[in-house]
C-alpha cells in the first residue's frame, strides 16, 4: 500500500494537480451543504419542512430576541445568529425556499442544486437596466476614441500633402494681404500661424469624420423612440404625398430617390457638382429601366476610356 501513497503525495505536491483537486472537491460538496453549510435550514429555526411563512418568521424571531449580538455578548451567540439569519433569508422567500426543498428532495442532482443556487443568490443582485446601461456607455466610449484616433491620424496624412501646405500658404498670403515674410520665406510657417490657420480650413475625410456625440450608440439608444416616430411621420407623408395623391416629387426627395438608388452616401452626392446633380434627378434613376440605361452608358463609357 505504500507505493500508491507515495506515488498520491508526489502528484499532489504538483500545483496544477493540487488546485484541480481541490476544485473537484468543492464541485463534489453536497448541495444543501451550500445553503446552511452542514445544518437543516428548518432544524436550525425548529420549524418543520411543512410550516408556513408566519410560522418561520415567529421562530426567527424568538431565537433573534435570544441571540442577538445586542442581546447576547458571548462570542458563540454571534455565530449561532448568523446562522439563523442565513437559514431565515432562504426559508422566507418562495422561491430560494423552493430550491432548498427541492434540493433536499434531490440531493444526487449536485451541479444543478448549485447552479440554482447561486443563480439566485447572485444573478438577481445586478439590475440588468445598469448592465445594459454600463454596456452601452462603454461601448460608445470605445467608438469615440476609435472615431477620434481615426480623424487625428487622417488630419495629420492629410497636413503633409502639398495640396493642404498649398491652401495653407494661399489662406496665409491672404490673410498678410500680400506681404510676405522675406526672412522667414514663403515656405515656412510659424507652428502656431499654422495651428491658427489650418481651424480654417474645413477639411471633410470620408471614412474619417470627426467624431460627434450625435452618433454615439448610447445616444442614438436614447433618441430611438424619437427616431422611429420620426421616421414613421415621414414614411406616412411620403406615401400621402405620393402613392395617394400622385404629387410629383420635389427636389429634395428626388434628390434622396436618386441618391438611393446610386448607393451612394450622403457626403458623396452634395459634393457633387449642381449640374451632375441635376443631370441625374432628370434621368429618374429610380425606375427600374433608366437604371439599368445608365449602368449601361456607365460600362461603355469606363471601356471607351480604356
Amino acid at each position: 500500500m505504500s507505493p500508491p501513497l507515495i506515488r498520491w503525495s508526489s502528484a499532489a505536491s504538483h500545483p496544477i494537480l493540487r488546485w484541480s483537486f481541490l476544485l473537484l472537491l468543492l464541485l463534489l460538496r453536497p448541495a444543501l451543504s451550500i445553503y446552511c453549510d452542514e445544518d437543516d435550514c428548518y432544524d436550525l429555526l425548529g420549524v418543520s419542512q411543512s410550516a408556513n411563512t408566519s410560522e418561520i418568521k415567529k421562530a426567527y424571531y424568538k431565537l433573534s430576541l435570544k441571540y442577538h449580538p445586542d442581546k447576547n455578548p458571548d462570542p458563540e451567540s454571534r455565530k449561532l445568529f448568523l446562522k439563523f439569519a442565513n437559514a431565515y433569508e432562504i426559508l422566507k422567500d418562495e422561491s430560494t425556499r423552493a430550491q432548498y426543498d427541492y434540493a433536499i428532495a434531490h440531493p444526487e442532482e449536485v451541479f444543478y442544486n448549485t447552479a440554482r443556487y447561486y443563480q439566485a443568490y447572485y444573478g438577481h443582485k445586478t439590475d440588468p437596466r445598469a448592465v445594459l446601461v454600463g454596456l452601452l456607455l462603454a461601448v460608445s466610449a470605445l467608438q469615440y476614441l476609435n472615431q477620434w484616433t481615426r480623424y487625428t491620424q487622417a488630419i495629420n496624412m492629410v497636413k503633409k500633402t502639398p495640396a493642404y501646405k498649398n491652401r495653407l500658404q494661399a489662406l496665409k498670403f491672404e490673410k498678410s494681404g500680400g506681404v510676405v515674410n522675406k526672412k522667414k520665406g514663403h515656405k515656412h510657417i510659424n507652428k502656431d500661424m499654422e495651428d491658427e490657420f489650418s481651424k480654417e480650413l474645413e477639411l471633410q475625410i470620408s471614412g474619417a469624420e470627426k467624431p460627434s456625440l450625435w452618433k454615439l450608440l448610447a445616444v442614438r439608444f436614447l433618441l430611438l423612440p424619437y427616431t422611429l416616430g420620426k421616421l414613421l411621420f415621414w414614411k406616412s407623408c411620403w406615401v400621402w404625398r405620393y402613392q395617394i395623391k400622385k404629387a410629383p416629387y420635389s427636389w429634395d426627395d428626388a434628390c434622396y430617390l436618386t441618391r438611393t438608388s446610386l448607393k451612394a452616401p450622403p457626403e458623396s452626392w452634395w459634393s457633387l457638382d449642381e449640374a451632375t446633380k441635376a443631370d441625374l434627378v432628370q434621368r429618374r434613376l429610380w425606375e427600374k429601366g433608366n437604371m439599368e440605361r445608365y449602368l449601361a452608358e456607365m460600362k461603355k463609357e469606363t471601356k471607351r476610356r480604356r
